[in-house]
């Protein structure tokens, strides 16, 4: 339960902002929805670009900036569960949200609102991006000189296609729950058709 008053507010905002939009939510109906005084409010932050600027980095770009802090011999089966953890992260952030009725159009929104309006938040997933996609490449290598995963596949586009599996997980099914073991399943079948068979 979240009872620090920034915390309150970080998460009643995600909230507000998945369901309803950036462009429909306002300081007030962030205020009102906590039955908050503005003071409080604007003790903590300025405004709501401030807020949406930081439920963006908090539970999306750090988080991955932190999973992306592996060693040099990662393989592939650490990206993977670098990035599930990420993934029960964010899972786990938005059970402490009271709607149940979020989904992945929802957060596919926030996140496209986010890089439409705030440049500097879509050049930092850029960043991110080329960072995992390299890291990928790094993994596959030290997964092929290790001997579980086969010499002949395309590293760059294998690389790509384990860097986009969260983008389709589900997405845009209206109403569709957030599957988070989809995304581990995605994983694990791409794995499977890469990896050297035992003999």
């Amino acid at each position: 339960m979240v009872k620090d008053r920034k915390e309150q507010i970080i998460y009643k905002a995600l909230e507000l902002y998945l369901i309803n939009g950036y462009e429909n939510v306002s300081i007030t109906d962030l205020q009102n929805a906590l039955d908050m005084g503005r003071g409080t409010m604007y003790y903590h932050f300025k405004n709501k670009d401030e807020v949406y600027i930081e439920i963006v980095n908090r539970f999306f770009l750090r988080p991955k900036q932190e999973m992306l802090r592996l060693k040099d011999d990662i393989r592939v089966t650490d990206m993977i569960e670098a990035l599930l953890r990420y993934f029960r992260f964010l899972e786990l952030s938005l059970m402490e949200l009271e709607t149940r009725n979020i989904n992945t159009s929802n957060v596919i929104m926030l996140l496209y609102t986010a890089y439409h309006r705030f440049p500097e938040l879509y050049r930092k997933a850029n960043r991110l991006y080329a960072s995992e996609h390299a890291m990928w490449q790094r993994a596959l290598r030290n997964s092929i000189q290790a001997g579980e995963v086969k010499r002949n596949i395309p590293i760059e586009v294998t690389a790509t296609l384990f860097t986009q599996v969260k983008d389709g997980y589900d997405a845009g099914r209206s109403g569709a729950q957030m599957d988070f073991d989809m995304v581990r399943k995605q994983y694990m079948l791409l794995y499977s058709f890469i990896r050297t068979q035992p003999e």
